[in-house]
């Protein structure tokens, strides 16, 4: 598990990014503490309020399926740095605006510009960050708690002198962030290649990322139901709604950091699932019973902070470890689709509401839940899959350990080779090492790779092997190769020179730039026709 020193000690690049996370997701809760000052003050009814929620959340799910489209044309940076200026011009035009629906249509804007950011960050992070994979999901986390506690804050201590305050406050914060990633963030190259705009759809062809995103898309449909309506039933002013839904975020991102891990670590990613949004649910009909007690309904929106902090996390990892698509692909596919259940269920529970009373959306939302764990439970294999693939050795760091990284190449046996002999003058163990690649036109079959490994156990006794798992796009070798490395205090990664021999040549352009942009150690680059050629500190 990543340490909170490694955790926290990260690049100038990925602490603007996540600071601008948190700015970004201010945004969700942000309007909690004054939907009823808009409705009371624009003559527009609850449901119509909603919207605000209904637009954001609905357009920036269907903007998801854009962002690979363009990110993968213009790069990573500026698709961040569009995003971070479009959510800046809309938010503070909704704060200027004088009617309901210049609100909701200024909502939608920010939506789009909300969409380029959160997909193509989340990515960003995964590949900036130290500390590792699991580390920048919980890093990212972390952003997202912290900008969901703080939205209703500043929303509620500036909505207390106008409505209009925290439009203006989150355009003013947005356009710091914005300066801070310009400044801070190097270029990115543009990939290598370019994304369909019909990508994250193809995506959705995949089992395990199509039920884990429907699973979600349930969760969501709780988790909105109760953000979007519950203020109402409260009868709260600004302020004092602002403080419980702080109250609410703050337990979000504590449990996103501390207690997802350490619940994963110990249950594993399927049982934990299933007993959080057991558990959510269990919250949601109390809310549902006790919508007309307000001191129940405070106490009970509070709690729930702890299962959406849980599940946010968990679900995020699972959903980036068992996709074989590249990472932003699968974020904007899996934000697609839960984000569109996020954006009707306040609309929704506004309409049931008018329609029947005030209980019903949350017993609906918890059975979403129900729901949710039964979708779940047909995702098994998958969340095994991803399970194995967050692995994370237990050892304490070794501190005196060789990665020997393989391919299926004949470059192999040299590789091993040179890291015995490095190992033998400096009294130190060879890891061997080799990346299965899962994406879908290129994948490794499990015991392909396993038999890449064993062949070199086989020929060179006392060495330890590892297969790697994870890679969707061929750069995550060098990463995860780094990240391997970094785990176990490795003194030296020993690598095979290019092979041209496809999509197993470890050192072709994509993976060689991340193992050096990831490595913290020594790499020695091993040709088997010559002495070794090199060595970077």
């Amino acid at each position: 598990m990543t340490s909170d020193t490694t955790l926290f000690k990260q690049p100038k690049a990925v602490f603007a990014v996540a600071f601008a996370c948190v700015v970004s997701f201010m945004g969700i809760g942000l309007v909690d503490p004054i939907l009823p000052a808009i409705s009371h003050d624009l003559n527009a009814t609850p449901s119509q309020v909603t919207l605000l929620f209904t637009s954001y959340l609905v357009i920036t799910a269907v903007a998801m399926l854009i962002t690979g489209w363009v990110s993968s044309r213009i790069g990573a940076k500026k698709t961040l740095i569009t995003g971070l200026a479009i959510i800046v011009v809309f938010s503070a035009l909704a704060g200027a605006s004088d009617s309901i629906g210049g609100i909701v249509g200024f909502r939608a804007g920010w939506g789009v510009g909300n969409a380029l950011f959160i997909a193509t960050s989340l990515a960003v992070i995964v590949a900036s960050a130290t500390g590792g994979f699991v580390g920048a999901i919980i890093l990212y986390e972390t952003a997202l708690g912290l900008g969901i506690a703080v939205g209703p804050l500043v929303g509620g201590l500036l909505g207390e002198v106008s409505w209009r305050g925290p439009f203006f406050g989150v355009a003013v914060l947005m356009a710091i962030a914005l300066i801070a990633t310009v400044v801070l963030l190097d270029p990115t190259p543009k990939p290598t290649h370019k994304v369909s705009i019909t990508a994250p759809l193809k995506a959705l062809r995949h089992r395990g990322l199509l039920i884990l995103s429907l699973a979600a898309l349930c969760y969501n449909w709780a988790f909105f139901t109760m953000l979007g309506y519950a203020p109402f039933p409260m009868k709260l002013g600004a302020i004092e709604l602002g403080f419980v839904f702080f109250g609410w975020g703050l337990l979000v991102a504590i449990f996103s950091v501390f207690g997802a891990p350490r619940l994963r670590q110990r249950f594993g990613i399927a049982r934990t699932l299933y007993l959080n949004l057991a558990l959510f649910a269990v919250v949601m009909l109390g809310i549902a019973i006790w919508t007309d007690s307000p001191p129940a309904l405070v106490v009970l929106v509070i709690v729930a902070g702890v299962f959406i902090g849980i599940n946010n996390t968990v679900t995020t990892q699972a959903v980036m470890s068992v996709s074989p698509v590249e990472r932003p692909i699968a974020s904007a596919a899996y934000g697609f689709v839960r984000f569109i259940g996020g954006g009707l269920a306040p609309f929704v529970a506004g309409k049931l509401v008018e329609a029947t009373n005030v209980h019903v959306p949350f017993y609906i939302g918890a059975g979403a839940l129900v729901l949710g764990i039964g979708i779940l439970s047909l995702a098994r294999k998958e969340l095994a899959e991803a399970e194995k693939a967050q692995e994370v050795p237990v050892a304490a760091v070794e501190e005196n350990v060789i990665v020997a990284a393989i391919n299926d190449s004949p470059t192999a046996d040299a590789v091993v080779d040179a890291a015995v002999k490095l190992a033998t003058l400096h009294n130190r163990t060879v890891h061997v090492v080799h990346v299965q690649e899962q994406a879908v036109t290129i994948g490794e079959e499990p015991q392909t790779a396993e038999a890449v490994v064993q062949r070199q156990l086989d020929r060179v006794k006392g060495l330890t092997g590892q297969v790697l798992h994870g890679a969707s796009r061929h750069g995550d070798i060098g990463r995860l190769i780094a990240e391997y490395a970094d785990q176990h205090g490795a003194r030296a990664i020993v690598v095979g020179a290019p092979t041209h021999g496809g999509v197993s040549a470890l050192m072709e352009a994509s993976a060689s730039q991340e193992l050096w942009q990831h490595a913290h150690t020594h790499i020695l680059i091993v040709n088997p026709a010559l002495e070794p050629v090199g060595s970077r500190a």
